[in-house]
């Protein structure tokens, strides 16, 4: 039996910035995450971070839904970010794009590297 079903979009950012401060800041960054994901009704089921010497920081948002990882490079003024919504009732590939867009915007990042993995 062949299923059509598909989980959605998985985005893969690479990010540089022009204020450092965007990839040191975890604490502004989670307050923007959970901003947005509570904005577009999705639902967080934990939070894992950590801050490196550097300031650099690396989040693991996990959501019902899958989750949103980010790990920054300061001394580089990058990041990489990792969006995953997948959900066996609807295809949450548009919130995928959402998002990666409000990140965008709030790192005023430009885009080093852009991967669409479709599930």
């Amino acid at each position: 039996m062949h299923n059509n079903y598909s989980p959605g979009l998985h985005k893969l950012l690479t990010l540089e910035v022009s204020n450092s401060e965007k990839v040191t800041n975890l604490t502004a960054f989670e307050e923007f995450a959970i901003k947005i994901i509570k904005e577009h009704n999705l639902e967080i089921v934990g939070i894992s971070k950590h801050t490196f010497d550097s300031n650099g920081f690396t989040a693991a948002i996990c959501l019902m839904e899958s989750h949103i990882c980010i790990h920054t490079w300061p001394e580089f003024n990058q990041l990489t970010l990792d969006i995953y919504l997948c959900n066996y009732l609807k295809d949450n590939s548009e919130k995928v794009e959402i998002l990666a867009n409000a990140f965008k915007n709030y790192f005023e990042a430009k885009v080093l590297n852009e991967t669409n993995v479709y599930r």
